[in-house]
């Protein structure tokens, strides 16, 4: 029984690597402040997104919703969250370097409401300042996990409806909630997208180099 749990528990050593994320996001907190130079982006149509407390449910589900879907992937396929991990370290060291040459800030409305929706806004306002916004990490991230879990078969039509379901609220929460604009969720995706894509490549060139080493080793 020992054997078969520790073998089982090997399988999931790849999780380690989840670590790198919150190593990372020490960066985001070094870089959350006003520059010299500090852009909005606002559109608009951003401008008539009406605020929404409600939202800040989804909002501040990001972060578990991430490792456990990381979690999911890597039962699948171990290939695919890599992939996905890859790509979304980079993608958080490619926002950092555009927090750091181009900063941008976010107009926020002032939370007069009473009720547990409107603390958990100004918990929120007040441990994250409005800088950091372009690109949006919330939504570069989602995107990420939503990519990873569709790629596979082996994750059932409830998981995949309910991370899909996720990745709509979570991108919707960051404008309904007054943490980002439109701009930042497109240059997330097309980021997230354009990383997803090239660690996808790499990662087959390299599997394909390591069979044709592999059976030239034992033709």
């Amino acid at each position: 029984m020992l054997p078969a749990l520790s073998s089982k528990l090997m399988e999931y050593r790849p999780l380690l690597w989840i670590l790198l994320i919150p190593l990372l996001n020490i960066c985001y907190m070094v870089l959350n402040h006003e520059g010299p130079r500090v852009y909005n982006l606002m559109t608009d149509i951003d401008a008539q997104i009406p605020f929404v407390p409600a939202f800040i449910v989804p909002y501040l589900s990001w972060y578990p919703f991430i490792i456990i879907m990381l979690i999911v992937i890597l039962a699948n396929s171990r290939e695919t969250y890599y992939r996905t991990l890859i790509a979304l370290c980079l993608g958080l060291i490619t926002s950092y370097f555009i927090y750091y040459f181009y900063q941008t800030t976010v107009s926020r409305p002032l939370i007069t409401g009473e009720g547990i929706l409107y603390s958990l806004v100004r918990f929120t306002y007040i441990t994250d300042n409005p800088f950091n916004c372009f690109p949006s990490i919330h939504v570069l991230t989602t995107y990420l996990v939503w990519r990873g879990a569709l790629e596979r078969n082996g994750i059932n039509i409830v998981m995949r409806f309910f991370t899909s379901f996720m990745f709509v609220a979570i991108v919707l929460s960051t404008l309904f909630v007054k943490q980002h604009y439109l701009l930042d969720i497109a240059a997330a995706i097309l980021i997230a997208e354009v990383l997803y894509f090239i660690i996808g490549k790499c990662l087959a060139v390299r599997l394909k180099s390591g069979k044709m080493i592999s059976n030239e080793l034992n033709p």
